[in-house]
């Protein structure tokens, strides 16, 4: 399974996102979506699995988990928007991590793109950054990557350009 990632859009989103996406099979959006107008629009390219993030009002909220956990093609996924980094995990999720790590652990939120194993919990990290115009960031980014067997593999990082730039 082929998984575009993406988190902290900001209710902006960025139309050659779609081109990188082609070729997955899901979406996944990591929070801070923004508005339903954004993840309607993912939802007419592909399947979306998405967890709402602090700025997301009622309506996302309503429509999304704070918290996604699933098995996919036999690894054991977490997505939600705060989780922190390795070693230092938001304490909102930290005591579940310790005790019950998934294979694959992913939030926004920092808009600081992010890939690292966690050798302590034998766990990978993914923050995709942000793809929207607005925060801190200074480069737009997303990634994809692959499911298979049980393990993330042929991972890409897309940089979409400098925060302000279309």
């Amino acid at each position: 399974m082929r998984i575009g990632l993406l988190s902290d859009t900001h209710s902006w989103l960025d139309p050659r996102i779609r081109t990188h996406f082609t070729e997955c099979d899901e979406i996944w959006h990591a929070g801070d979506i923004g508005t339903e107008a954004v993840a309607d629009e993912l939802e007419s390219w592909k399947p979306v699995r998405a967890v709402w993030g602090n700025i997301d009002g009622t309506e996302l909220r309503k429509r999304d988990k704070e918290h996604y956990r699933a098995n996919v093609e036999g690894l054991d996924v977490w997505m939600t928007h705060i989780g922190g980094r390795p070693p230092r995990y938001d304490r909102s999720v930290a005591e579940e991590l310790r005790s019950n790590p998934p294979g694959l652990f992913i939030c926004g939120h920092s808009h600081i793109c992010l890939v690292q194993f966690d050798q302590k919990l034998r766990c990978l990290y993914m923050n995709p950054g942000a793809a929207g115009r607005h925060g801190w960031h200074k480069m737009r980014t997303i990634l994809r990557f692959t499911i298979e067997a049980g393990s993330p593999k042929d991972l890409e990082l897309i940089e979409l350009g400098p925060r302000g730039s279309i």
